[in-house]
């Protein structure tokens, strides 16, 4: 016999849902977005739920935050799928997708220590060009080295961008 669990997740009256998140990753959106769970903050996770977009994803809502500009360009680094909605008194205020620039900015570092990017006496920012979305693979534009998904979601998450 086989049962039909629903799970329901009240609705927030003011924040932030990230939705279409890949599987397995809300838990490093929670890290990029330094949030614990001491903050005080409602916050609902659901994980590896089924998606008609993106076949399972995860989705983040968190009650009474909007999210800065600069963490919308790091949060597309570790889920390009995902759709922010701003809510507003229960109701989405706006939505807007994530878009994944063509080059990364002064964002991440370059794994080559050698990397005139990485030289504290040089006046120049790192610079990325996307190679590949999926999986994700960027290239240094000053010393050509690769950037894996996995280089790249620590970076982000651990704080080493």
């Amino acid at each position: 016999m086989t049962e039909e669990i629903e799970m329901k997740v009240t609705k927030i009256r003011n924040g932030t849902v990230i939705d279409h998140i890949p599987n397995g990753r809300a838990l490093s959106v929670l890290k990029l977005l330094g949030l614990t769970g001491k903050e005080g903050l409602t916050i609902a996770l659901v994980m590896n739920v089924k998606s008609k977009k993106i076949g399972i994803k995860d989705v983040v809502k968190v009650e009474n935050l909007e999210l800065e500009p600069s963490l919308v360009s790091r949060l597309a680094l570790i889920a390009p799928t995902a759709t922010i909605n701003i809510i507003r008194d229960y109701k989405v205020y706006e939505k807007r997708k994530i878009i994944l620039q063509d080059v990364i900015e002064n964002i991440l570092k370059c794994t080559n220590p050698t990397c005139i990017s990485r030289q504290t006496n040089e006046p120049i920012i790192s610079k990325f060009k996307v190679i590949s979305k999926n999986p994700l693979k960027l290239q240094c534009m000053y010393c050509n080295r690769y950037l894996l998904e996995n280089e790249i979601i620590s970076q982000i998450t651990e704080g080493g961008g």
